[in-house]
């Protein structure tokens, strides 16, 4: 267990180094990232690389052709047997027949399951889809972290920061907190809760279905809300405030309880981070579990829904359906070096600059793979939000009779090994503690050692 907290604090560590090698560029819907740093990321700061795939804002960016156009949606089940599917955000380059998920952080396979972890001082763990839903439903199976401060989150957010989500708190682990946002404008009049029992000790089934007219939470196959469209109509703005864009599935654990975050976000996250927690001190890190995920594309056959071509493409600053394109665009950078403006940049095999774009090379000044923050993984912080939610806006359901609840659950040794707390009893593992800590560490060095290459590649250009 030490051996594997050294791991990770030194990946933490690199994570930071490789955010901060560069002075980053803000960037919002009033305030475009320069050409030299064309492409804004989720988190509304400019560079190139990484910054232009999953997450790429294209309504903040230099031009909406400077990110990479989004993969189709992909109807498809997903285990969580090995990391080979999920790709680190420093060496993925947008080809989605290559990985299922892009990973920030440090994910760790264990016992069928994929941890996201969450150790001392560190922003958490983010798995994003590679590819994108444009409509359709999706379900996730996971157990979720616990102590204040502490956030887990299921949400599907688009690179317009349209959003649908549901969030966890580990003060709460009774409630599922539901929202839905259009183009990032917070209303927390739009919070509700689905109560249930213990998200940390019981693995629930967590789903959303959703249409161009209408999106459904559901928990265990029971609905716990539903939202129809035509309910979100706003007259001031003449517009729909309904999520209606392409949006990748994302995954994550995050300190909302960060001593730097917002008052109003640390107290909606139920209090600053105990990073000697139990769950610290047993593991070395804050968990979440998840077993599976389910997509199913809504495949209308003609737009908005559709999944025909290659790539998703947003076609006027609007940022609406009806500005969506399914087309045949590429999604493949040669290098981090690239943007949607110039596919090929840091091909040592091409020469050839995009139209519009400035060199085939960026300087060694512009940031290419964004870090994650400690203000969490959607638009919405949750700085604003610092009354509980009233119990008159909960939804009430009780978990289905077929919820997967294992009899016995891993426990901790002496040895180091994962412990899933909760008082539960016997090994519940097939894989030696010995044999698990060393690919843990394996798994980790890799990660590791990635951070570094790509932080000294960085350096060197």
């Amino acid at each position: 267990m030490v051996r594997s907290s050294i791991i990770f604090t030194a990946l933490a560590t690199a994570s930071t180094a490789l955010a901060q090698t560069t002075a980053e560029i803000k960037c919002s819907l009033s305030s475009h990232c320069p050409e030299s740093a064309p492409c804004c990321s989720q988190y509304g700061a400019c560079g190139t690389g990484a910054y232009c795939l999953g997450g790429c804002d294209p309504l903040s960016s230099h031009k909406l052709s400077s990110c990479v156009p989004a993969p189709v949606c992909r109807s498809q089940d997903y285990d969580f047997t090995s990391l080979d599917r999920i790709i680190p955000n420093t060496k993925y380059l947008g080809d989605a027949s290559k990985a299922d998920w892009v990973s920030s952080g440090a994910p760790i396979i264990y016992n069928k399951n994929v941890l996201l972890t969450m150790p001392p001082d560190s922003v958490g763990t983010l798995l994003a889809s590679s590819t994108y839903m444009w409509y359709g439903n999706v379900k996730a199976t996971f157990k979720t972290s616990r102590g204040a401060g502490v956030v887990t989150a299921f949400i599907l957010l688009a690179d317009t920061k349209d959003e649908i989500d549901y969030e966890f708190v580990g003060v709460d682990l009774k409630t599922a907190q539901t929202n839905f946002y259009f183009q990032g404008i917070t209303n927390y009049e739009n919070s509700q809760n689905i109560t249930l029992s213990d998200t940390f000790n019981n693995f629930h089934t967590y789903e959303i279905d959703w249409t161009p007219d209408k999106i459904t939470w559901s928990i265990d196959g029971q609905v716990g809300r539903v939202l129809e469209r035509k309910d979100t109509w706003n007259a001031t703005s003449n517009q729909w405030m309904y999520p209606q864009t392409p949006a990748r599935v994302q995954l994550s654990l995050w300190p909302g309880g960060l001593a730097s975050n917002a008052k109003g976000t640390v107290d909606w996250a139920g209090g600053q981070i105990d990073w000697n927690g139990a769950d610290i001190k047993t593991n070395g890190y804050y968990y979440s579990m998840f077993q599976s995920v389910s997509v199913k594309c809504f495949d209308a056959k003609t737009a908005p829904g559709t999944n025909k071509g290659t790539s998703y493409t947003i076609s006027n600053a609007a940022g609406t359906n009806d500005t969506v394109v399914d087309g045949d665009a590429p999604t493949v950078l040669k290098s981090l070096l690239g943007s949607g403006e110039n596919m090929n940049a840091g091909d040592p095999a091409s020469s050839s600059t995009a139209s519009g774009s400035s060199a085939t090379s960026k300087p060694s000044a512009v940031a290419q793979v964004p870090g994650l923050t400690g203000s969490g993984t959607g638009s919405d912080d949750h700085a604003g939000d610092t009354q509980p939610q009233s119990s008159a806006a909960a939804a009430s359901i009780s978990p289905s009779a077929g919820a997967d609840t294992p009899a016995s659950a891993p426990t901790a040794g002496s040895n180091g090994q994962f412990s899933q707390g909760g008082g539960a009893s016997g090994s519940g593992t097939t894989e030696s503690s010995a044999d698990k800590l060393g690919s843990q560490e394996k798994a980790l060095k890799g990660s590791l050692f990635a951070g570094v290459v790509v932080l000294v590649a960085m350096m060197a250009l």
